[in-house]
């Protein structure tokens, strides 16, 4: 990847050709659950590089401001939420929901020259989502499968990781580090466990990987061998720009991830669970708020990772040894974000040397950048239509003289009305 198409991919605040993209969609912010309280604490917020606010007014609807306040620029971080708006605690000046300056205590006649940036916000599965981009383009709410769930079948969690988003989504993209990093803590993890996926992916690390794009962004056909007759085949769909979905494992829960950036140098890495058709087991909740499976235990009081970098992620290598922990790192998310934040803080893209095993992430790589190129065009971004993220990822065995893409036709093309494909 040349200089100049690496700067466009991983530079996403005001103004950058990517930044612009990425706001043409529901972001999403923060849990919902960290502002519960109609005129309850206000959370700082950063997005995309900008530090923002978010807070739960009178009605109890969600706002997303400016975080300084346009006067002499306090942070209303100290403000007083109430009575429908933010309130500076410096001068007074009082800021609604959609960013309008409703009160200068010294100059009422001033409020109309004092608003402030704001965006639009909805929740979905238990997640306040925004919309950054320009007035009038919102596209429809998110359809992703679990966005549209009973609350009682979905587990949504969130973690800090100290990379840029870009090689931290492609660790989501890549289905061929599962016979590596996570090989032996499969068998151990309570939500993977117990599958013949396990059996398969452990038994042949060459992926050959099938590529399709869609009207979504990509889907991964990744075949392994199974039995004698057959291939196991790993699909993994990427809806672009920064939604995952993984293949399941046996009966346990289906996963995705979102990866949003925070600034350049870091991201929200969002990690998901969710059975379509029935609520989340007892077992299944508390295993997942434990941080197990692609969750993960934090630092008390934050959404950074308890295995971080100032402490080498806890690598045990011990348990390297003795092939517990492949790279000696236990958790999945964490193992995957040891190696992804070892990268440095930005990739350095121009000296990688790709291996045929990543065409899937040189073709994301292709439609992000063509996309935010072609915008500053004048060009629509892709993949506006919700209805076409109404997909699922899938695990199966095909007889060897079996096309996946004709199978895939047949079961995967309207997802959400057919059963869950998994081994």
């Amino acid at each position: 990847m040349n200089k100049e198409m690496a700067e466009t991919l991983v530079r996403t605040g005001p103004g950058t050709a990517m930044g612009n993209l990425l706001r043409r969609y529901w972001v999403p912010i923060l849990l919902s659950n960290e502002i519960t309280e109609p005129d309850g604490p206000q959370v700082r917020v950063q997005i995309l590089g900008e530090k923002l606010l978010a807070f739960r007014d009178t009605d109890g609807e969600v706002g997303l401001i400016d975080e300084f306040c346009s006067h002499r620029g306090a942070s209303l971080f100290f403000g007083r939420n109430e009575e429908h708006g933010i309130r500076c605690s410096y001068h007074g000046l009082k800021f609604a929901r959609d960013g309008a300056c409703v009160d200068v205590p010294s100059a009422p006649q001033a409020c109309k020259l004092m608003g402030i940036k704001a965006y639009p916000c909805i929740e979905r599965a238990g997640v306040a989502w925004a919309y950054m981009g320009p007035n009038g383009k919102e596209p429809a709410p998110p359809e992703v499968e679990w966005c549209g769930l009973p609350a009682s079948h979905v587990f949504v969690s969130k973690r800090l990781q100290e990379s840029n988003y870009l090689q931290a989504m492609e660790g989501g993209i890549d289905t061929s580090h599962v016979s590596y990093v996570h090989r032996f803590e499969v068998d151990e993890d309570p939500m993977h466990q117990g599958t013949k996926a396990n059996d398969y992916i452990k038994a042949d690390g060459n992926v050959i990987f099938e590529i399709e794009k869609t009207d979504f962004g990509l889907t991964l056909y990744g075949r392994r061998n199974g039995d004698p007759d057959s291939y196991y085949w790993r699909v993994t769909q990427w809806l672009f720009p920064w939604f995952t979905l993984i293949p399941p494992f046996g009966h346990h829960a289906l996963g995705g991830h979102v990866w949003v950036p925070i600034d350049d140098h870091n991201c929200w890495a969002w990690s998901i669970n969710f059975h379509p058709h029935k609520p989340l087991s007892e077992d299944e909740r508390r295993n997942m708020e434990l941080g197990k499976g692609i969750h993960c235990e934090y630092e008390p009081g934050t959404f950074r990772p308890r295995a971080n970098k100032d402490n080498d992620y806890l690598i045990d290598r011990r348990a390297q040894k003795e092939k517990r922990a492949y790279s000696g790192v236990f958790g999945f998310s964490i193992q995957d974000a040891s190696l992804q934040e070892s990268m440095g803080l930005i990739q350095d893209h121009e000296n990688e040397k790709l291996l045929p095993t990543d065409r899937a992430i040189v073709m994301a790589r292709r439609m992000l950048y063509e996309a935010a190129t072609a915008m500053e065009a004048g060009t629509e971004p892709p993949a506006l239509d919700a209805d076409k993220q109404r997909v699922r990822a899938a695990g199966m065995l095909l007889g060897r003289e079996l096309n996946p893409q004709e199978w895939a036709k047949m079961r995967l093309a309207d997802g959400l009305n057919q059963p869950v494909f998994s081994i």
